[in-house]
């Protein structure tokens, strides 16, 4: 780490965490807001799957050349740029015309959300590779900051799914999305004016062809990341909200207000447990004086855990046969299990990424390591609308068990080896 990174560690990592959080605040409101504001609107769980499509897609090209942009041109510009494209594609969104047809909506808001999904991985890979150059380099130290950095940006989304499904039901959907885009403005400009020194600035001989990794550590981690994420939004984005939706609504304005309100707090309760343990992670598994090695094996044993989750859930909704109260107490309770397991797997992955990955192409690999993480998020939104339309809420949880599943395969592919012996 430079000189000036380490004088100005802590005051960087605290500007770049808090233009993460206002980021990841409206990033969850836009998810609440148009999964919820097209439901009513009788678009189907395949079309809903859609609308979220390109904002993965985009989410996987980012991330493949936002590393080499940013070593290129900077953190600060990469980070800047995420901000600065969601207020864009927040202001376009306000434009959406209701009296359009279903197919030139669904275009018009995959186009945006498109945007929003560049916006989003530009802003997570110029954090999370901030994290890598800011940390110091006592023992842990980096796990807890990553730990601390990933764990607060959840608890923040889920503030904003809540935000959103409240804003909704409040202000309509045209005013939600004008409001977040003056106060992500003010922010951003904030965030500029006073971010202080210590984030480099790029180096122009960076080529693109270096975002691909050499080191087998990265590739294998990276696959079992594309299939982590796809089971938690197999269920998580389309399946959960609308069986959540089916069971509580009854159609009237006054009942769709009630259960915006409830599924938004549900998600949001979600998202806030998950980044609390997250963040508390390194403490729950004591791993200030565990080597990489024992690191790797804990993320195989945790990953074949959550497997185990949403089979049992499925099969208790197969049992069931359709909406009734125990399976709705069930999955309350299966899925903030599934959450809390799942955050000590995201959270050791993402302290893995950063310890195998070497300071002069931390953006290389984690851009690489997060064009999996899209591409996970990507398979499990389109599955997501897929398997519930075809087998209901079943079928839906089954195929997270199985996407867990191919994680813990991947995982056991990964083999902790010196860095120099990977080059």
């Amino acid at each position: 780490m430079s000189q000036t990174a380490q004088q100005n560690g802590l005051p960087a990592y605290i500007a770049v965490t808090a233009a993460y959080w206002a980021f990841m605040l409206t990033d969850g409101a836009l998810r609440m807001l148009v999964l919820l504001h097209f439901h009513t609107l009788g678009f189907s769980p395949i079309q809903l799957a859609y609308l979220f499509l390109l904002y993965e897609f985009m989410g996987m090209v980012t991330n493949l050349a936002a590393g080499w942009i940013a070593a290129r041109f900077g953190l600060t510009s990469t980070l800047y740029a995420g901000l600065g494209i969601q207020i864009v594609a927040l202001v376009a969104l306000a434009q959406l015309d209701p009296t359009w047809s279903v197919a030139a909506s669904v275009a018009f808001v995959m186009a945006v959300q498109g945007a929003s999904g560049v916006a989003k991985d530009l802003s997570k890979m110029s954090s999370k590779s901030a994290v890598k150059l800011l940390a110091p380099e006592s023992d842990g130290a980096l796990f807890r900051w990553v730990a601390a950095l990933t764990g607060s940006k959840n608890v923040v989304k889920g503030a904003g799914f809540l935000l959103g499904a409240a804003s909704l039901g409040l202000i309509g959907f045209m005013a939600s999305v004008i409001s977040m885009a003056v106060a992500l403005a003010m922010i951003l400009a904030a965030i500029a004016l006073f971010m202080p020194p210590g984030l480099p600035r790029g180096k122009k001989n960076a080529k693109f062809s270096e975002v691909f990794s050499k080191d087998p550590r990265v590739n294998w981690l990276s696959a079992a990341r594309l299939f982590l994420f796809g089971a938690r939004d197999v269920w998580f984005v389309v399946g959960i909200p609308i069986y959540f939706y089916s069971v509580l609504s009854d159609g009237s304005v006054e009942s769709n207000r009630a259960t915006f309100f409830q599924i938004g707090t549900f998600m949001a309760i979600w998202i806030m447990l998950y980044g609390a343990v997250q963040g508390f992670a390194p403490k729950l598994l004591r791993a200030r004086d565990k080597t990489d090695v024992e690191i790797t094996a804990m993320a195989r044993a945790w990953v074949g855990g959550l497997t185990l989750i949403p089979a049992a859930l499925a099969a208790a909704a197969l049992v069931a046969g359709g909406p009734e109260p125990w399976l709705t107490t069930v999955l309350v309770l299966g899925l903030f299990a599934f959450g809390g397991v799942f955050a000590i797997n995201s959270s050791l992955h993402s302290y893995l990424i950063l310890a195998f990955t070497r300071s002069d192409r931390v953006t290389m690999d984690v851009g690489f390591y997060y064009m999996s993480n899209a591409a996970g998020r990507l398979l499990g939104t389109l599955l997501s609308g897929i398997s519930y339309q075809l087998g209901g809420l079943p079928l839906c949880l089954a195929t997270a068990a199985f996407m867990a599943g191919l994680s813990w395969v991947a995982i056991g592919r990964l083999r902790a080896v010196p860095v120099a012996e990977t080059g």
